[in-house]
């Protein structure tokens, strides 16, 4: 190989760590951190009687962006807030969690707001009971709505759930969380 073949593959491969480099860097900041959090609206007379849940639930909002143009608004903290709470049956808010905001960009990019917190249950609503009874709580996409839904499980079901998701057994994984629906 002579030298100047040598020093164009060194170029090469400099150039393409550097767009390698640039592609995966993102920046995830946390924003605030909260002790109550809700866009629902709570009967705080009733709060004696709330439940903290088991699990941690994260809710987010994102745009893609593409040229420095985001394709549809900005992230809203709304919405994200919305989806953890609503992940979770019976929850009306969320308490000690923090508020992040996540981006990175390459041509074609991300903006996101990330809200996660333990969420606080009323036990009078609907389904709040499973919420606060189950060993485990496991959140995934429901196909039909299109939303993202948790479900309480016992420990056994749980075992089922992560022996498949090790094995990657993607049909029978999809199988079993779609029949807790």
């Amino acid at each position: 190989m002579n030298k100047k073949t040598s020093q164009k593959i060194k170029k090469t491969a400099f150039l393409a760590t550097a767009v390698a480099s640039l592609a995966l860097v993102g920046c995830t900041t946390r924003f605030v951190d909260y002790t109550l959090l809700s866009t629902k609206n709570v009967d705080l007379s009733k709060a004696s009687s709330f439940k903290r849940g088991p699990n941690r639930v994260t809710g987010e909002d994102s745009q893609i962006i593409i040229l420095f143009i985001p394709t549809s608004g900005t992230p809203n903290l709304k919405t994200a807030v919305d989806k953890a709470i609503e992940s979770v049956p019976g929850a009306v808010a969320l308490v000690d969690g923090v508020v992040s905001m996540r981006g990175w960009w390459f041509i074609v990019g991300e903006s996101a707001i990330i809200a996660e917190g333990t969420p606080l249950i009323d036990p009078s609503l609907p389904g709040a009971k499973a919420s606060l009874e189950a060993d485990f709580l496991v959140s995934f996409h429901d196909p039909v709505s299109g939303k993202q839904v948790a479900k309480p499980v016992d420990k056994a079901t749980y075992q089922k759930i992560k022996n498949l998701a090790n094995l990657h057994n993607d049909a029978a994984l999809s199988k079993l969380l779609l029949g807790l629906l």
